[in-house]
């Protein structure tokens, strides 16, 4: 009688692995949500530098009272251009939208506010990229909602449009505006 190889049942079983793995992940809640690990937690420091004729967002600000939306933006992002109707329109409907400038040269960044409108009632401007690592940011457009206590309540990831933004973030920043 041959004997069997147990090298041979490898290929079966990684397969056999590998596929509860992707069965686990497409049975998620929500697959395509990035985790935060500054969700409940105290905003990170924000860059103390800012836009000529802008207004110094400040880490006191984000512990001011009330919601706020902190954006992460950037002139040479599409996605950032996409969602910017969104932002301004937030901010014309009274909620507070701070924005930091991301790895952005100051010409740029202050052309694009000139031709599109400024939604941001306080700017930073970050142009080595290092707020946004302590903010986890893994590329802009990145919105956080803050409560009035500088806490990171909710991190939406890519812009703020169409039914991501209806169904994902509408819901978060309605439940947070609720608990203020």
């Amino acid at each position: 009688m041959a004997r069997i190889s147990p090298l041979v049942l490898l290929p079966p079983v990684l397969f056999a692995g590998i596929a509860a793995m992707f069965l686990w992940g497409m049975g998620r809640d929500n697959p395509d949500d990035l985790p935060s690990a500054l969700i409940g937690r105290q905003a990170p420091a924000v860059p103390q530098t800012t836009l000529p004729g802008a207004a110094q967002l400040t880490d006191a600000d984000l512990q001011a009272p009330g919601v706020k939306l902190v954006n992460f933006w950037a002139s040479w992002c599409p996605p950032c251009r996409a969602e910017h109707p969104t932002l301004t329109a937030l901010a014309q409907s009274g909620v507070p939208v701070m924005g930091i400038d991301l790895k952005d040269p100051q010409p740029a960044a202050q052309r694009f506010l000139d031709e599109h409108g400024n939604p941001f009632q306080r700017l930073a401007t970050d142009p080595q990229g290092r707020a946004a690592i302590d903010w986890g940011v893994t590329a802009p457009p990145e919105t956080f909602i803050v409560d009035g206590e500088g806490r990171i309540l909710y991190r939406h990831a890519g812009p703020l449009v169409d039914a991501d933004y209806e169904h994902r973030f509408r819901p978060e920043l309605e439940k947070a505006l609720a608990a203020d």
